[in-house]
């Protein structure tokens, strides 16, 4: 797995607020990847009213909701990260893209992100017939992609996320509905999480995928259950994010990622390395000191994601 990273993101100004370029400069002298025009795919899972909405936003540099920007070049790098997410799925690399997608709903965009990348890119792997598990672990729910997934069997949408948080909801109880049902897989987990618990949910989230046998792992990568981030009160480490990597690349040959959430630009670049060594196969760059949750969350952690397997027992065996 590599970056893929182009300068055209840095065209989306946000000012000053907490999704700005600074999260990509922050890696400094990253190789230019030429990226495609994703305009074209972005029927696949956004309405052609939201699209235009999207692009006037831009034009005229205004809010889309009270927390997303749209500036005069924001159009531009949108389209250009659904094309570097689609680019991801097609190299089995990292789309180290902004603006983020997973809260962009097919009618709205919403939680600073323009076009859901990652599901337009997993819908388009659909449409050609496979089954994909969409592993979402940013500290807040996908809720945009959980919605466009929530009544399909051939997308497996599983989130862990702290609860409660933005964007209010991603509780043990919503499963999917119609042909989808059993198929959204949603662990809460409780503000002040550690490395600990916030593993065993992972490992939790593995089981199933074992039992799904997707043809495509596609990862919507955020990092802002970070222990140090801005706009979560997670305690998770760099050295979980190594740890994701190392399980899906034993359970998968077909790994695609695309940058999320992560607002903290001093520790950004190293969870993102961390993630990826997992994935390659290579010693963890860099070294974190894990953290230890206490027992009331781990009591209250335990309630949940019992709760959590009852819900999906008559679809998924848990050990």
């Amino acid at each position: 797995m590599k970056l893929i990273y182009n300068p055209v993101f840095l065209q989306h100004d946000t000012g000053m607020h907490p999704e700005n370029a600074k999260r990509l400069e922050a890696f400094e002298d990253l190789p230019t990847t030429p990226v495609p025009d994703g305009s074209e795919w972005l029927p696949l899972v956004h309405t052609s009213h939201h699209i235009e909405k999207v692009r006037t936003a831009c034009d005229i540099h205004t809010h889309l909701d009270p927390d997303t920007i749209a500036s005069p070049g924001s159009y531009e790098a949108a389209v250009r990260a659904v094309g570097a997410t689609v680019l991801a799925s097609e190299r089995g690399d990292f789309a180290l893209v902004r603006p983020p997608g997973h809260h962009a709903y097919a009618n709205r965009s919403s939680g600073f992100c323009l076009f859901n990348n990652v599901a337009i890119a997993s819908q388009k792997l659909a449409h050609e017939g496979k089954r994909v598990f969409l592993f979402d672990f940013d500290g807040h729910l996908g809720d945009g992609t959980s919605h466009v997934f929530e009544d399909t069997d051939q997308v497996l949408y599983c989130s862990i996320h702290q609860y409660p948080a933005f964007p209010g909801h991603g509780w043990v109880n919503e499963i999917g509905t119609g042909n989808g049902r059993g198929f959204t897989m949603n662990v809460p987990l409780p503000p002040e999480s550690g490395d600990d618990v916030f593993m065993d949910a992972v490992n939790t989230c593995m089981q199933v995928l074992e039992q799904f046998k997707p043809d495509v792992v596609a990862v919507s990568a955020g990092f802002d259950a970070h222990l140090y981030d801005l706009l979560l009160q997670m305690r998770v480490t760099e050295s979980s994010f190594y740890k994701v990597g190392q399980l899906l690349r034993e359970r998968s040959t077909n790994i695609f990622a695309t940058l999320e959430g992560g607002y903290n630009v001093a520790v950004l670049s190293q969870c993102i390395y961390n993630f990826m060594a997992g994935i390659n196969g290579e010693e963890m760059p860099h070294q974190r000191q894990v953290t230890s949750s206490s027992r009331p969350v781990w009591e209250e952690y335990e309630l949940r994601i019992q709760s959590v397997m009852s819900n999906l027992k008559q679809w998924w065996k848990f050990s």
